[in-house]
């Protein structure tokens, strides 16, 4: 699958996902916040731009991606927890979004947000970690790194 046609059908399936919930009347009437919870440039605002400017073209709405960085993530993500629940403001998040109110209660502080305060529409992007290290560094795969004591 090509990366237009991923792109244009997870704004599509976006799309469908919240149009029940604003059947009511003819959505959008107003313009759509994409809300990603870290400063411009990262991974979580480089999958929000090209998957906003699918949903701008297919609901002919203008879709604004709306960065609000700070504390690891937590002030974007209690944005959005806060506001209204009419499918205006969508977050295009990291999996931060989920540990932090667990590292709130393990330090005995109140969570602004939690999990259940989202609806999950749709996943952007899925990676999976890696390590990396200088060419000059003598192993060639993870595992010989480990035998050699790293």
């Amino acid at each position: 699958m090509q990366r237009r046609d991923f792109i244009a059908s997870l704004a599509a399936t976006s799309a469908l996902a919240l149009a029940p919930a604003c059947a009511q009347s003819a959505w959008p009437q107003h313009n759509i916040s994409v809300v990603v919870p870290f400063p411009p440039g990262g991974q979580a605002d480089l999958a929000a731009r090209p998957v906003a400017d699918a949903l701008a073209r297919i609901l002919g709405a203008n879709v604004v991606v709306d960065t609000k960085g700070g504390a690891g993530g937590k002030i974007g993500n209690a944005f959005v927890a806060r506001a209204e629940p009419d499918g205006y403001t969508l977050l295009c998040t990291l999996s931060s979004l989920a540990v932090l109110p667990e590292a709130d209660r393990l330090f005995g502080r109140a969570s602004p947000y939690e999990m259940s305060d989202f609806a999950p529409i749709a996943s952007a992007r899925s990676t999976q970690g890696s390590s990396v290290a200088a060419c000059a560094w003598g192993p060639r795969a993870w595992h010989e790194g480990v035998l050699q004591g790293l």
